[in-house]
């Protein structure tokens, strides 16, 4: 959604080179959304051989014909409840975000299982609203948060999650993003649901609560920025960067940092670093890249390499998804933690925000 637009031939991760293995069951999915983000998750599903790409809904006439060009087997339909009346397994949305929330109940209660592009809801209450439909349909519920799925980022909170550094007390986090979005329903607050920190600030928030596993925030400062300008009216406007310095229980500090179209002299500036006590973990993006990520470990002034790429990570979540389902998983509570990246996220906009007096 956010990185600059790139052709399908050119997208990174688009392969999955772990193919289901031949004669094992395939789910039937329907995508709801094919903008680019949706086609390079279908693209690839269809490479890994974990899901068939049976329908697809898209309003865009062009999204649809170049969707059925990468899978021409799928039936197009014109609309969602066309879609939940076909005899599908599960459903991916890739819609605008304040949409995300409402479409997965309704696949919910007509018994798909759902993959959501993040955030799966604008609010923490309209989370737990989805979760709760998936507990009641006993259905498979994952949210595309795909960072948290990168080979360097799995390796960085295995490390945490182990001691390696000892007890964490900070955390760094920022995802700046030199281009920002150029769909335009990213830049309508009744569509998108809030700006780079919705966007982008759900990954920081997902990797920071992932990796430190039972965190709770106990206090929350925060700034919103509009056009260079306090942000003050979320019904009008969207935050194009963000900051934010979450004070864990415990006494752990985590500073996030995202931003839209901040003149970085690279692509973008994506990154976690974690600090304990005994050295730090750190996930970041090389050379600018949206793609290629590494892992390091720091010691004083000495750096170490862990993780470097390639790494093919793009579509990871969507196809682990895809072969839980044909595994038969159903519910998974583990999905309760979104909640708590949602609340977060809501404690930051509760902060950031200058209300004009």
């Amino acid at each position: 959604m956010t990185a600059r637009p790139i052709p399908m031939n050119e997208m990174r991760g688009a392969a999955e080179p772990d193919r289901a293995p031949r004669g094992a069951p395939v789910p039937r999915l329907g995508f709801l959304g094919v903008g680019w983000i949706g086609r390079q998750r279908m693209a690839t599903l269809a490479a890994s051989g974990a899901g068939r790409v049976s329908a697809i809904v898209d309003p865009s006439p062009d999204h649809l014909a170049a969707a059925l060009r990468e899978a021409p087997g799928a039936r197009a339909l014109d609309s969602l409840d066309a879609l939940l009346s076909t005899d599908l397994d599960g459903i991916v949305i890739a819609t605008p975000s304040a949409l995300h929330a409402g479409q997965a109940e309704m696949a919910l209660a007509r018994g798909k299982a759902v993959f959501c592009q993040k955030p799966l809801a604008r609010t923490a209450a309209e989370t737990r609203r989805v979760i709760d439909a998936a507990r009641a349909a006993d259905r498979l519920l994952a949210v595309d948060l795909s960072y948290r799925h990168t080979a360097a980022m799995r390796h960085v909170s295995a490390g945490v999650r182990a001691g390696e550094i000892g007890r964490v007390f900070a955390a760094e986090l920022v995802f700046h993003n030199a281009y920002g979005p150029d769909q335009t329903w990213c830049h309508d607050p009744a569509l998108a649901g809030g700006g780079c920190l919705m966007d982008l600030g759900v990954h920081l928030v997902d990797m920071l609560f992932s990796t430190l596993e039972g965190a709770r925030v106990a206090h929350v400062a925060a700034r919103l920025i509009a056009g260079g300008e306090p942000l003050t009216d979320r019904d009008r406007q969207v935050e194009d960067y963000a900051e934010a310095q979450l004070t864990l229980e415990g006494g752990a500090v985590a500073r996030l940092a995202c931003s839209w179209r901040l003149p970085l002299g690279r692509g973008a500036e994506i990154g976690a670093t974690f600090y304990g006590t005994r050295g730090a973990l750190a996930f970041r993006n090389v050379g600018g890249s949206f793609y290629d990520f590494a892992a390091e470990r720091y010691d004083t002034a000495a750096r170490r390499l862990l993780v470097e790429p390639p790494d093919e990570w793009g579509g990871r979540a969507l196809v682990e998804w895809s072969r839980r389902l044909a595994a038969g998983e159903r519910f998974d509570p583990a999905v309760d933690e979104l909640v708590d990246v949602a609340a977060a996220l809501d404690a930051v906009y509760s902060a950031g925000i200058r209300p004009c007096r």
